[in-house]
């Protein structure tokens, strides 16, 4: 493909992962509305990740809430339930600037979803023409492909005794971008569920940090919103991205906080 062609996508998120700095991502799980796009931009986050893993979340609002990130500059993400290539295809085409994949266990996995992210020939995904990530502006085939699949940003979840055990493999895969320690799962593999700060979990999130450092990829540290002083301890560690909670939570927290407030006053 002709690199001569001047960039027009920029994936946000991903540029700032390439230069180490730290992205701040909030979940989607609750909002349907383009209105979360607003409140993650004015709030400061970098990106958002559309949980299409555990919520009720429909395809078509996921879309609509990418596009209006996109407009707002804030990185739109989408967690999909399992590796499908056709769903992550649809996700895609309706405007995510990436993919997360949960449960990655092997290298193989790790191949499988860059192919399904990416066009041909890197990928196998097919080329839908027109492209909301670029307006639904005309231009050549050759330079869609290599705008869609420069700025897309490939994510693999380590959350299973598999992964971990796999993790320099998948870590090394070309075409990933970044590994998400999903430290929910983790720890309940682990036998340890919710002790974060347990060794066998630091212990993990170590061996990620040793195998994203070895083969250039970002680490994203993910299930430790409630846990800030680990989040600093992993960021100083090497970790770049950060998951820091979902919309359940915020609103949950904020409510049950004002409300005690009012409690105390009583």
């Amino acid at each position: 493909m002709n690199d001569a062609i001047p960039r027009i996508l920029v994936n946000r998120a991903k540029d700032k992962l390439a230069r180490g700095e730290t992205v701040y991502s909030m979940t989607v799980r609750l909002v349907r509305t383009v209105d979360i796009a607003s409140i993650a931009s004015t709030a400061g986050f970098d990106s958002i990740y559309i949980d299409l893993e555990h919520s009720s979340v429909s395809l078509e609002d996921a879309g609509q809430i990418c596009m209006a990130c996109n407009a707002l500059g804030v990185t739109p993400l989408v967690r999909v339930p399992g590796l499908d290539a056709p769903l992550i295809a649809r996700v895609m085409d309706s405007g995510a600037m990436g993919i997360i994949l949960p449960g990655v266990q092997s290298a193989d996995e790790a191949r499988a979803l860059v192919r399904a992210v990416k066009h041909v020939p890197v990928g196998e995904r097919s080329l839908a023409g027109a492209a909301p990530q670029l307006n639904y502006r005309a231009f050549p085939p050759e330079q869609v492909i290599r705008e869609l699949d420069s700025a897309s940003l490939v994510v693999a979840m380590i959350e299973s005794r598999a992964g971990l055990e796999a993790v320099e493999e998948i870590a090394a895969v070309d075409g990933v971008d970044m590994l998400l320690v999903g430290a929910n799962d983790l720890s309940v593999e682990l036998g340890v569920a919710g002790q974060m700060d347990h060794p066998s979990v630091h212990e993990a999130y170590l061996r990620v940090i040793a195998a994203c450092t070895a083969s250039g990829t970002a680490i994203g540290i993910g299930g430790l919103g409630g846990w800030p002083d680990l989040i600093e301890k992993y960021l100083g560690l090497g970790a770049s991205y950060v998951s820091t909670g979902n919309d359940i939570s915020f609103l949950l927290g904020a409510a049950t906080a004002k409300r005690r407030q009012f409690e105390d006053r009583a």
